[in-house]
C-alpha cells in the first residue's frame, strides 16, 4: 500500500491505495516531488486529462524521484537512479513511468526543481521545434510567458538560437522577471498597444513564431503581431476556448496555425517526441540551463493549500508537492 492524493467529489483526498507494479518497459518510481499544473484544477473532482485522471484515481502527471524497481525488458536504468518524467499518478508515494519517457535528474537540481521540467520541456520543444520549425535568428513571441511552461519556452527559444524573444504577462511583477529567462522584451497582452510594440520591435513585420497559450479573443491581435508567412502554435487557451476569428487576416498574412496536445498522441508518438527533446536539449538540461523556479513546496497532507495557491494565480514558477 501507499499514500496517494486521489480525486473525490469533495476535492483531493489523501488516502491509502495499492502500490503499482511495473509492467514490461516500465519502471516503478519512488516519488519525491510532483508539481501542480493548471490541468490538475480540472481533475480535482474526477475530470480526465487525456488518458490520465478520473474519479478515485491518483492525481498529478509529472514527477521526480528514484527508480525502485524495473519491469521486464528495461535496459539502461537501474534501481536508485534519480529520474524525472511525465505520467499519471504523480501525487503519490510511488508511480509508474515508461523507460522510454524518463530523463535523468541533473546533479545540480533537487527533486522539486527536477519535477517541474518534464511537461514543460516536452511541450515547448514540440511547439518551438517540431511544430514551430524555429530557425536560428528568428523572432519568437511566447503568449502567457510567466507560467512555468511559458518560462521554459523563453529558455528553450534562447537555447536554440532565437533572435528577438518576446514574452507577455498581464502581471507587472511577473513581467519584470521575464528577462531572467531570456525575454528581450516583456509586454502586457491586456494593454491595447501591445501589438504595436511588437511591430515596432520587429521593424513593422511581426514575429516569425508565436507560441500561444492564451487564444480566445486575443487571437486576432496575435495574428496581427505575426509576420506574413509566420507560424502560430497553440498550446493553451487560458484566455478562452472560442472566439470570432478574422479569417481574412489569416489568409492575407498567410499564417500557418497549428494546434498541439499530448492527449491525442499515441505512446509511440510521445516517445519519439521525448527522444527528439532529449537529443536537442539533453546537454542543456544536464547543465542546469533550463531550470524553472519553484514558487512554493507543500507536503501531500497540505495539498488543499497548494491547490488554493494555484487557483489564485499569484505564483511565479511552479507549486510543488513533496512526499517526504
Amino acid at each position: 500500500m501507499m499514500r496517494a492524493l486521489v480525486s473525490a467529489p469533495e476535492g483531493p483526498l489523501l488516502t491509502e491505495v495499492a502500490r503499482p507494479s511495473p509492467g514490461p518497459g516500465q519502471v516503478l518510481v519512488r516519488v519525491r516531488a510532483a508539481p501542480l499544473n493548471r490541468a490538475d484544477l480540472a481533475m480535482l473532482k474526477g475530470a480526465a486529462h487525456g488518458a490520465v485522471g478520473g474519479m478515485g484515481m491518483p492525481l498529478g502527471f509529472e514527477w521526480a524521484g528514484e527508480i525502485a524497481a524495473l519491469g521486464d525488458g528495461v535496459t539502461g536504468w537501474k534501481s536508485g537512479d534519480r529520474v524525472m518524467g511525465a505520467g499519471g499518478g504523480a501525487f503519490a508515494e510511488y508511480t509508474l513511468g515508461y523507460a522510454a519517457l524518463i530523463h535523468s535528474v541533473p546533479s545540480k537540481l533537487d527533486y522539486a526543481e527536477a519535477a517541474t521540467m518534464p511537461v514543460a520541456v516536452q511541450t515547448m520543444h514540440d511547439a518551438i521545434v517540431t511544430n514551430g520549425a524555429l530557425q536560428s535568428g528568428q523572432s519568437v513571441l511566447i503568449q502567457g510567458a510567466s507560467s512555468g511552461v511559458g518560462l521554459m519556452g523563453l529558455l528553450i527559444a534562447k537555447q536554440l538560437g532565437a533572435g528577438l524573444v518576446i514574452g507577455t504577462s498581464t502581471s507587472p511583477e511577473k513581467r519584470t522577471r521575464l528577462g531572467d529567462f531570456g525575454a528581450d522584451l516583456a509586454l502586457d497582452s491586456a494593454d491595447a498597444g501591445w501589438v504595436d510594440q511588437v511591430l515596432e520591435a520587429t521593424d513593422g513585420k511581426g514575429v516569425d513564431l508565436v507560441v500561444d497559450q492564451l487564444a480566445g479573443p486575443l487571437f486576432n491581435q496575435t495574428m496581427r503581431a505575426t509576420r506574413i508567412g509566420g507560424r502560430i502554435v497553440n498550446v493553451g487557451r487560458m484566455a478562452g476556448e472560442t472566439a470570432a476569428i478574422d479569417f481574412d487576416m489569416h489568409s492575407m498574412r498567410r499564417i500557418t496555425y497549428v494546434g498541439v496536445t499530448f492527449r491525442t498522441r499515441s505512446g509511440r508518438e510521445v516517445a519519439e517526441l521525448v527522444a527528439r527533446a532529449r537529443d536537442d536539449l539533453g546537454p542543456a538540461i544536464m547543465a542546469g540551463k533550463l531550470a524553472l523556479p519553484v514558487d512554493s513546496r507543500f507536503p501531500l497532507a497540505e495539498a488543499h493549500a497548494a491547490f488554493e495557491a494555484m487557483a489564485t494565480n499569484q505564483h511565479f514558477g511552479k507549486i510543488v508537492l513533496t512526499t517526504d
